[in-house]
């Protein structure tokens, strides 16, 4: 009969129980936080976190790049610094009715034809929050920074640390420096009760969920950061070294970044023309 993964037999090596304790916590939080099917009981999680901190307290050079005990403990910073993105992050077009949208593809089919015609459409729901780039080199987090103006943002590593359902190395990956762009949200049940929480307390309540994680990412401590319910996930990469990534179309991108451990936006359809990209949106807005 296989043993359960919580239950593996636990190695006398400090080096390999730190490794196999970093690998369940990793899975653990990934199972918990992004495919939302928990498989390790809230108390057992505590309890293996507390065990893995030992070892690197009492072991500090067995302590990765990418262990869980990274996400909690980080120093109170006096500012935020600058960080230049490797590419602009630029803001996404609008369309505001079928119309403008059909106009939209207008102009894809007089630039680029048969083209659009063959490969679609991934359609996507637009989440409001805080737009963050996060750079991977050698597959492990390295910085986060927000958007900025575009070029230039603030470096927020440590509070993005602390986000539960950002992987902190990735699986497959290229193993060049990429950044990863995307979203940091809370969720419309979580910010709800956090605002109820904060009322009972007589704190101010956040205006809306954009506002509240924008505000919560920015903190000078990634102790607050990690106090909120904050979210994340991506819908687009780029190379260090400006090369073409391996991807055709976006439906692609999306399920590469999904496979390297990056949650990304569960609601999506790939649509092959725009009359099913209206008849998507129409039933996503009725439902």
């Amino acid at each position: 009969m296989p043993t359960p993964k919580n239950s593996q037999a636990k190695p006398t090596d400090p080096s390999q129980r730190a490794k196999q304790l970093r690998e369940l916590l990793t899975e653990a939080s990934h199972n918990y936080y992004v495919l939302d099917k928990p498989d390790l009981p809230d108390r057992e999680y505590d309890e293996r976190f507390r065990e893995l901190q030992q070892i690197e307290c009492e072991h500090p050079d067995l302590q990765t790049r990418d262990s869980p005990t990274l996400r909690v403990g980080a120093a109170v910073q006096s500012q935020l610094e600058k960080h230049t993105h490797l590419v602009p992050m630029l803001s996404l077009g609008n369309a505001f009715d079928e119309s403008e949208l059909e106009a939209w593809e207008g102009r894809l089919l007089r630039i680029a034809g048969d083209d659009v015609t063959s490969t679609g459409y991934t359609t996507e729901l637009k989440i409001d929050g805080a737009a963050v780039s996060l750079t991977y080199e050698d597959g492990l987090f390295v910085v986060g920074a927000t958007r900025g103006n575009g070029s230039i943002g603030e470096a927020v590593t440590a509070n993005l640390r602390t986000l539960r359902d950002l992987p902190l190395s990735l699986k497959g990956a290229p193993r060049t420096r990429i950044e990863i762009r995307g979203e940091v949200y809370l969720p419309f049940d979580l910010f709800e009760e956090m605002n109820e929480t904060r009322a009972k307390a007589g704190e101010a309540v956040f205006a809306n969920p954009r506002n509240a994680a924008a505000g919560s990412l920015r903190q000078l401590d990634p102790a607050i950061t990690a106090s909120r319910p904050l979210r994340f996930f991506g819908y687009s990469v780029v190379n260090a070294d400006h090369s073409a990534l391996p991807f055709k179309t976006q439906w692609e991108l999306l399920a590469a970044l999904e496979s390297w451990g990056i949650p990304v936006a569960p609601h999506r359809k790939r649509c092959h023309t725009l009359k099913e990209v209206h008849a998507w949106a129409h039933k996503i807005e009725h439902n």
